[in-house]
């Protein structure tokens, strides 16, 4: 039996679901670069460009031959990263205050990086992130034990009623985005205090697990994030108890009936990948019981980092032009060469 005759697992379309945009958004055509200091830093979809063509004092929205869409840039006038950021921040607390996002209304003062390979070129606060399809980052922590009667086990937290966004949804033991002037092990611990009021004597013991990443949309907006992944073993006594108003339950769950809680419409879509990883890699997912192991796994490492490529595509764009002319200028010199050879030996026989 080949393949294509085997029906995909829920596995592999709970992957397609979180991985919807990098499945089937490119291709609708809707999509235009979001360039930064000539670098692209994210995708802006046309709704949200129709709002940023009022603020041409800010945002360059123009054609261009390399590509079909066009691009979407940031004022090159701008002349640093602190004016690059209240620049945009103007217009992003204006649209705010129009509502004219739902993804605005989670608004936080809580700002993110954007960066473009390792510079950091501004910051929006993080609501506002999904709008121009900036990649985000952040922390998840694995709160396992390994129980006598039950094996593996998972704890879980339900996030609180009055999040901003995925209200009321079961989530990681611990998670948060990186925001600005936090690292990545800085922000894991401090998430872990706040969410889970784990004791620095635990928080130790954290274990870097790799990451994931993976490229959602939803209705309010793109979604393209790396998750840094830490396991956390715990005691068979500790139970985590929130400390800053973020979740309202907790549950220990053996790993087949987590897997259970993840298929379902209660679980935070965009935490369903961190909880897969960790199931493979403990051996709970496996090539024997997974058909679709290998494309599972290759759908929990989108590759974000190389996906937004506009600078590069132009460059090798520009590069091919310049090698045509060139090639060209070879073609007519020779014919040239051997014009005036033939020239030289008609006179020569007459």
């Amino acid at each position: 039996m080949s393949s294509s005759d085997v029906k995909l697992s829920r596995l592999l379309l709970l992957a397609h679901k979180f991985n919807n945009f990098y499945l089937n958004g490119f291709q609708k055509g809707d999509i235009r670069p979001f360039l930064v200091e000539g670098q692209q830093v994210g995708l802006i979809k046309s709704d949200v460009i129709k709002q940023l063509n009022k603020y041409p004092e800010v945002f360059c929205i123009r054609d261009c031959e390399y590509t079909k869409q066009g691009i979407v840039e940031l004022n090159p006038a701008f002349r640093d990263y602190s004016e690059r950021t209240e620049k945009l921040d103007k217009v992003l607390r204006e649209l705010r205050s129009k509502g004219l996002f739902s993804a605005l209304q989670g608004w936080r003062e809580e700002y993110y990086e954007v960066k473009a390979e390792h510079k950091s070129l501004l910051k929006m606060d993080r609501s506002a992130t999904p709008l121009f399809g900036v990649r985000k980052y952040g922390v998840d922590i694995n709160g396992y034990v390994r129980h006598p009667t039950h094996g593996l086990c998972i704890w879980l937290q339900q996030r609180s009623n009055t999040k901003e966004t995925w209200p009321g949804k079961w989530d990681n033991m611990v998670g948060g985005g990186l925001s600005v002037g936090y690292g990545i092990k800085e922000t894991a611990e401090k998430e872990a205090a706040e969410e889970a009021s784990i004791p620095g004597d635990l928080v130790k013991n954290l274990v870097s697990a790799g990451c994931v990443s993976f490229f959602f949309e939803s209705e309010q907006g793109l979604f393209p994030n790396t998750e840094y992944v830490f396991d956390l073993e715990l005691p068979l006594d500790f139970v985590p108890h929130n400390a800053d108003g973020e979740v309202q339950a907790f549950e220990l769950l053996p790993a087949n009936e987590c897997i259970e809680r993840v298929f379902t419409a209660d679980f935070k879509t965009t935490s369903c990948p961190v909880v897969i990883d960790f199931l493979i890699r403990h051996g709970f997912i496996t090539p024997e019981n997974e058909f679709w192991f290998t494309q599972l796994v290759e759908l929990l490492h989108v590759p974000l980092q190389s996906l937004y490529t506009y600078k590069q595509r132009l460059e090798e764009s520009r590069k091919h032009h310049q090698q045509q002319q060139q090639t060209e200028l070879i073609l007519i010199n020779k014919s040239l060469e051997n014009g005036h050879a033939i020239n030289k030996t008609i006179t020569k026989t007459n």
